[in-house]
């Protein structure tokens, strides 16, 4: 069996995402691709924060990166700042882009380590870039030729609904077809259980060869062929978000997303062009709603654009987000807390490989394993980086920290931790710069690399003081966030 017919039910991000880069792959009517989304059902989406793999997936697209930030109110994006993570008072950024220099084939928290212990006091993060950078609200495009401005990194913050549009404007100039409507019955092949024809209220019937379920936390076609979901609350106790935008009151740029915990939970804040995207993810086990709204309006910043909403959540994954001939891409698939800004890059990877293992030929079962195989050990790298931030932390104020603190948890990231805090060793397989996170946390190694004893004292701070001070030069040369985004479009905000 070829497959000649796709159909893709539901859009918001994860939908058009898909839609779009099945037919940048298969131009040309190489596939015939539907997309059935419904006005009425609408997507979660609240503005969104990413990572840097997005700009690679605009880029596959073809899409201009100029109509990009301005159909999307983007901001660009140099990390994340942590506010009372660790500890109370803790504020470190998770950079994008590197930490200091590597000296000798020797990572840079090896020589901070070490410069730790003689009296140096500069934090971590003062290394970086892109953290100076961004604490500063200041931002240019990196030059991969300079040596001041080509360490670092950068994504960007933007409206997903405008993105959603966006795409969709991309993919049906190109072919895909979307259909407006509600689902509301799958027919399934006695023989085999493949999905053959999915039902709308309006009565129509649609067939395919291939089905990709975009509905969201409804998982509506994942859960009619029997895939099974794994829940990862025992780790991740957080099942519930709270959700608004707000005016834009900032004094400074924030060309960062700011995470601030919570004595339950954690409080996001993502700024766009226009507005400020405002989330507050917390555990119903350990606060009421009524609590967690009041605390949600307490710390957002400028007048609220519409009412608090509730989102309610599973942490957890489907075991195969490929089932017979369906496959889940976001948040059908699975749901981590956007701790890290993973979600839209959960969505990229998974039509990355849906992609990788497109079933050409029709060979559902051999694809489908290894597409199962890559997303299943994508989503537990990122869970347990997400449930590290978790567990190193030193707060006791309250039962949500103190049970975070105490967990157990998966022995992969167990082992992973033990060897870092321990002997400095990092995983570089692991997400982001696990160093900057680790040691953000107050994880600080015990030992450092033996190796760099070789330095005397004075020779380790020379070679600290300038990495310090290319830092402050650099980011000196960068211009004001909102300033670049201005001259960039070429229009203000209001």
């Amino acid at each position: 069996m070829n497959i000649k017919k796709v159909v893709i039910v539901g859009g918001g991000s994860a939908g058009w995402m898909t839609a779009a880069a099945l037919v940048r792959r298969f131009p040309g009517k190489q596939l015939d691709i539907t997309l059935i989304e419904s006005d009425v059902i609408g997507a979660v989406g609240v503005g969104e924060s990413t990572i840097p793999p997005i700009r690679q997936f605009n880029e596959f697209l073809g899409i201009d990166e100029l109509a990009f930030v301005r159909e999307t109110k983007a901001t660009f994006k140099l990390g994340i700042r942590f506010l009372n993570w660790g500890e109370l008072g803790g504020d470190y950024i998770h950079p994008f882009g590197s930490v200091g220099q590597d000296f000798a084939g020797i990572d840079f928290h090896h020589y901070w380590r070490r410069a730790r212990s003689i009296g140096n006091k500069v934090p971590f993060d003062q290394y970086s870039l892109a953290a100076v950078a961004a604490r500063q609200g200041r931002f240019q495009f990196p030059e991969r030729d300079h040596p001041l401005l080509s360490s670092f990194n950068y994504s960007y913050h933007f409206d997903a609904t405008l993105y959603a549009t966006f795409l969709r404007r991309y993919a049906e100039t190109r072919g895909v077809i979307r259909r407006e409507g509600v689902v509301n019955s799958v027919l399934k092949k006695s023989s085999s259980g493949f999905i053959e024809i999915i039902g709308l209220e309006s009565g129509e019937k649609i067939s395919a060869d291939l089905f990709i379920d975009c509905s969201g936390f409804r998982a509506l076609l994942m859960k009619d062929v029997g895939a099974q979901f794994e829940s990862w609350k025992q780790w991740l106790r957080c099942d519930n978000a709270i959700v608004a935008p707000s005016e834009k009151a900032m004094l400074i740029p924030q060309p960062y997303t700011q995470s601030t915990a919570k004595s339950v939970g954690w409080q996001w804040s993502i700024p766009l062009q226009h507005r400020v995207g405002n989330g507050y993810v917390y555990a119903s086990d350990y606060i009421s709603h009524a609590d967690a709204v009041r605390i949600f309006c307490e710390d957002v910043t400028g007048k609220l654009l519409a009412e608090p909403r509730r989102i309610s959540f599973s942490a957890g994954q489907y075991k195969n987000n490929w089932e017979k001939n369906c496959v889940a891409i976001g948040l059908s698939g699975g749901f981590l807390e956007p701790l890290e800004s993973t979600s839209i890059y959960l969505i990229q990877y998974a039509i990355q490989k849906l992609i990788e293992y497109f079933p050409e030929s029709g060979a559902f079962d051999t694809n489908a394993f290894e597409f199962n195989k890559q997303l299943n050990k994508e989503y537990i790298r990122l869970r347990d980086f997400i449930i590290m931030h978790y567990k190193e932390v030193n707060r006791e104020d309250s039962t949500f920290w103190r049970d975070c603190k105490n967990m157990t948890v998966p022995d992969e990231l167990a082992a992973r931790q033990m060897a870092f805090s321990c002997a400095g060793i990092v995983d570089h397989s692991q997400y982001g710069v696990y160093a900057a996170v680790c040691i953000g946390q107050g994880l600080i190694p015990k030992y450092h690399d033996i190796k760099i004893n070789r330095l005397s004292d004075a020779q380790l701070m020379r070679a600290l003081n300038e990495v310090y001070k290319q830092v402050t030069e650099g980011s000196a040369l960068m211009q004001n966030a909102d300033k670049f985004i201005d001259s960039l479009i070429g229009e203000h905000r209001k």
